[in-house]
């Protein structure tokens, strides 16, 4: 009952005037940024938090406009997925296997309807889910001790190494790399510059909106001109068209499965909605059982998992975030800085102090679900032609709004060229295969793994055995060791199985 009389508050804070117009802003540019190929939820929220910052929302209201941005991109990126076969983002990747050909043998509106409807069951499937288990999470959270903190945090790094990618190493350099963004300035606590170069501009350390801004859009700008060069993406025709309930109806236990399995892989910290929609895809086709012909050639079954997947994943990458301060996937961490940004901290306590901006954002995504349902329905011939617009016109646009919104809030040169910096760097890692999701994740939790390891060294007066002296840290160390040696262990496990019979041919 409690949880329902929170949740009754948050829908009062979210159906204010500003926060319901936000929320419908956030939606729509969402779906239309993830609904633009290579763009994603990523650079959309970074676009949009200079903006959010420099006009002095109230913290609930730009955190609203940000998650609306957030699950709008999840949503369009279904769109260039299907008629293109050009994924919006790396969550979108399963969507085209069976998407586009679905689109190719001429029904691409039953398609878009389909994974329309697939988000929105998966969606608030999954914020069911989040607004039963995160007060609870948070509730155990509060008795965590800074020593607790650190193990949890490496835990948050075991996980992104093992479960973003197929190159652990790549991804625990690029954590190494945010690690030590964070440390750039002086140490607060002993006065001694770090990695400053004596450039007075960095004493205070590296602004977070020009790192992300850097590494993500001015990076996705040049790597979009390098693809591109004159190109013009063909549009797919659109017909009008609608999924009748009996067809949703026959997929009601593969959603339900869908929308577990992604809620629970979002709320691992590092996974995120590709994985979610990854491993719902093989899921399904394993359950297919010799029905699986299909799969890869147009499957509403093949559509649909990813789908319901994806959008349960964004919702429970949101839980982390919020109960522990410890960010589910590369959006979410931005969306951390900014609630930092704007003296906000995310964690246990959020949900007793800052009731307003937890159970606000929680009550917003069931109204988002919605407002993305009413709005992708009837607008999805319209947000098809826009994904021909070329990219000679679509670059600059979004590097001059990045340069404004950077250039509004700091008015100094210099974040413009560290900006710009950054970006070139954030390309040259992008081109060797990194992933710039887990230095996102080294840059927001460095400062909070620094500061809660200093504590508890200092509650010990220097002994380091306090890492390890409470259940829960010992339980979060063990949780991270296993999932560090998980593919050594799985790769030993399938190489002893695939091992020949020892037997001889007289044993047989």
């Amino acid at each position: 009952m409690d949880i329902l009389a929170l949740l009754a508050q948050g829908f009062a804070v979210a159906l204010s005037p500003l926060n319901i117009g936000l929320l419908l802003l956030g939606c729509f540019f969402g779906t239309l940024v993830g609904s633009l190929p290579g763009i994603g939820p990523i650079n959309g929220v970074a676009i949009l938090l200079p903006l959010a910052y420099s006009i002095g929302l109230p913290p609930e209201s730009a955190i609203i406009l940000l998650a609306g941005v957030y699950y709008g991109a999840e949503y369009g990126g279904r769109i260039s997925s299907i008629l293109l076969n050009v994924p919006g983002d790396a969550s979108a990747v399963m969507t085209t296997l069976d998407g586009h050909p679905m689109a190719k043998r001429g029904e691409a509106s039953r398609a878009l309807a389909l994974s329309a409807l697939a988000s929105f069951i998966g969606g608030t499937a999954a914020l069911i889910m989040m607004t039963v288990f995160a007060p609870l999470l948070g509730r155990v959270a509060v008795g965590f001790g800074p020593q607790d903190y650190v193990a949890l945090m490496v835990f948050a790094f075991a996980c992104l190494a093992t479960l973003v990618g197929s190159r652990p190493l790549k991804t625990l350099i690029g954590v190494l790399i945010g690690l030590m963004l964070a440390m750039i300035g002086i140490d607060s606590a002993t006065g001694v510059m770090r990695f400053t170069f004596g450039i007075p501009n960095l004493f205070d350390g590296v602004e977070f909106l020009v790192v992300v801004i850097g590494l993500f859009a001015v990076s996705e700008a040049l790597l979009m001109l390098e693809a591109w060069p004159g190109r013009k993406l063909s549009e797919t025709p659109v017909a009008k068209g609608a999924v009748r309930l009996a067809e949703i109806f026959r997929y009601r236990w593969l959603l339900l499965r869908a929308s577990v399995l992604g809620f629970f892989i979002g709320v691992l910290p590092g996974t995120g909605a590709s994985i979610a929609s990854a491993v719902a895809y093989g899921v399904e086709k394993r359950l297919a059982q010799g029905d699986d012909a299909q799969f890869g050639k147009g499957d509403p079954r093949g559509l649909v998992a990813p789908e319901g997947a994806n959008n349960a994943a964004a919702a429970g990458a949101m839980v982390p975030m919020l109960t522990l301060g410890i960010p589910g996937s590369g959006t979410t961490a931005i969306l951390l800085g900014a609630l930092l940004l704007f003296n906000v901290t995310p964690g246990p306590l959020m949900f007793e102090q800052r009731p307003e901006i937890a159970w606000g954002l929680i009550a917003s995504m069931y109204l988002g679900n919605v407002a993305l349902l009413v709005l992708n329905l009837p607008l999805v011939g319209l947000f098809a032609r826009l994904l021909s617009v070329p990219p000679a016109y679509l670059v600059p646009l979004m590097v001059v709004l990045t340069f404004i919104g950077v250039f509004s809030l700091f008015g100094a040169t210099f974040d413009l060229f560290l900006m710009i910096l950054l970006g070139f760097f954030g390309y040259l890692l992008r081109k060797m295969g990194f992933s710039l999701a887990p230095v996102i994740l080294g840059l927001v939790l460095g400062a909070l793994l620094e500061t809660n390891l200093r504590r508890a060294l200092s509650i010990s007066d220097g002994d380091w055995s306090i890492l390890v002296s409470t259940p829960t840290g010992l339980v979060f160390w063990i949780a991270a060791a296993l999932v560090a040696l998980s593919p050594l262990l799985m790769k030993r496990f399938a190489t002893g199985r695939r091992a020949p019979s020892p037997l001889t041919k007289e044993d047989e």
